[in-house]
């Protein structure tokens, strides 16, 4: 028994320090752990409804999105100051697989935003095409950015400079790609939207040619070249993986009217258009004119807002933005005037000197800054331009100077002068009115187009 004890003892001092390491480790794991999960909950960051695995969301606020304004004033100097910017050296994972959610109308419009996107900005080149619609689904992913496809894409379209994708405010978009490239480029969004991935890129979110430079470029992690274009993510936690929504839910796609003329699926029935027409006209007459009335009156179309509704239908009034490429213009014009034989717009930058109704009193036509008018039976159409506010438009666009009419003051003789010959007849013409070329010659005549009332069955489209 005491032998049994004493052989015993020497067994159990052997394995004590063992056992009590395995205690210790085992309490320590259970503690991580603990830790690990109360962080998580405490921690984690649902984007969407979708869960964020990785490290914990840091402290740092989210980086801002500003408008982006590029130099492309020396590009010489600017390739070189970007090859002097190094590539991380951190790891550049793929990003996941994206899989749109939203139904077959949102699919189509998204479709149709992440193709613009491609073409416009990578041009008929599939390789860049795919890098570009990477670096839009990298954005949807992230919670600095709009949760549709086209809100990413158009982001910022409504300024004259530095809206996200430069094509969508620097009228790039009136030169129409050809129909094959065009459904190229949807064909590699389509395979996009339900997961291919272009791997290179990673989890960039900006990118920018070699020939300009950004002020942004130093400040973020440059990943990756393609071709001409250079890649960047943001640095930190922000650039990672962990910091993008593994799904995020769609239900909808916003109208975006500039692709009307590329897709049906965004001609919205409020404010139908398309930009180029067809025939060498402005407007396109294979749509049905659109129902404009006073309810419409303060809403936005295109690049203004609509003031006045001429009685009948066929005159508008608007107040269009200030600033960028003045023939951004004819976009309200060929929205408004779609469809129409008929058509007349006028438009004011100065919302101070913007009538708000009709008749437009001669006093405000100085300030006008755009006019536009269509009538199709006579074959007229005219855009115009207020050449004194856009000096770099071709002089056959300009519109006739008009001086402001001065009231002059009436003199008390004046007043006498009328008293005194009330009461005589009209004087016939004098001699010198009968001899023309004796005065100085006539000034020629101001055309005035009426518009009118078009045939009671006349047709209102025609096929072209």
């Amino acid at each position: 028994m005491v032998q049994g004890n004493l052989v015993a003892k020497p067994a159990w001092g052997r394995a004590a320090p063992v056992l009590g390491f395995a205690l210790v480790a085992t309490l320590m794991l259970a503690l991580v752990a603990l830790g690990l999960s109360q962080q998580r909950k405490g921690l984690s960051v649902g984007i969407d409804g979708a869960s964020v695995t990785g490290s914990a969301r840091p402290a740092t606020p989210m980086p801002a999105v500003e408008p982006l304004v590029l130099d492309a004033s020396n590009p010489d100097e600017a390739r070189h100051l970007n090859a002097l910017i190094p590539f991380s050296t951190a790891p550049n994972p793929a990003a996941r697989p994206f899989h749109y959610s939203g139904g077959a109308a949102a699919l189509a419009r998204a479709t149709d935003c992440l193709a613009a996107a491609m073409i416009y900005e990578a041009g008929d080149d599939a390789k860049g095409e795919r890098a570009v619609g990477q670096v839009v689904l990298n954005r949807l992913r992230h919670p600095a950015f709009p949760k549709t496809v086209c809100g990413v894409v158009f982001q910022g379209q409504e300024r004259a400079t530095g809206c996200q994708f430069t094509f969508t405010c620097d009228g790039a978009m009136a030169r129409r790609p050809s129909t094959v490239a065009w459904e190229r480029a949807r064909g590699l969004a389509s395979a996009m939207l339900a997961g291919d991935v272009y791997k290179p890129v990673g989890t960039s979110t900006h990118y920018h040619t070699d020939w300009v430079m950004p002020y942004w470029s130093k400040t973020l992690d440059k990943v990756a070249a393609v071709d001409t274009h250079l890649f960047f993510r943001w640095t930190g936690w922000w650039g990672t993986p962990a910091a993008f929504a593994r799904s995020v839910a769609i239900t909808a796609e916003p109208a975006i009217v500039k692709l009307a003329a590329l897709s049906p699926v965004h001609r919205d029935d409020a404010l139908e258009f398309a930009l180029d027409g067809v025939g060498g006209t402005l407007v396109d007459d294979a749509f049905p004119p659109l129902v404009i009335g006073p309810e419409q009156i303060g809403k936005r179309v295109g690049p203004g807002k609509l003031t006045a509704v001429e009685a009948g239908g066929n005159g508008f009034v608007m107040t269009l933005d200030k600033g960028g490429d003045p023939a951004r213009y004819a976009e309200a014009a060929s929205r408004i005037c779609a469809g129409r034989a008929q058509c007349r717009l006028l438009a004011w930058t100065n919302p101070h000197e913007t009538p708000q109704a009709f008749p437009v009193k001669d006093s405000s036509l100085p300030s006008m800054s755009f006019s536009y008018i269509r009538v199709k039976e006579t074959g007229l159409e005219r855009m115009l331009f207020n050449c004194d506010e856009f000096p770099s438009v071709p002089r056959i666009q300009c519109m006739a100077r008009r001086l402001p009419a001065v009231q002059t003051p009436r003199l008390l003789a004046d007043e006498r002068a009328d008293t005194s010959t009330a009461g005589l007849p009209a004087p016939g013409p004098l001699a010198a009115d009968t001899h023309p070329g004796r005065l100085e010659p006539a000034l020629p005549a101001i055309e005035v187009v009426k518009l009118r009332a078009p045939r009671t069955g006349a047709p209102t489209s025609a096929t072209p």
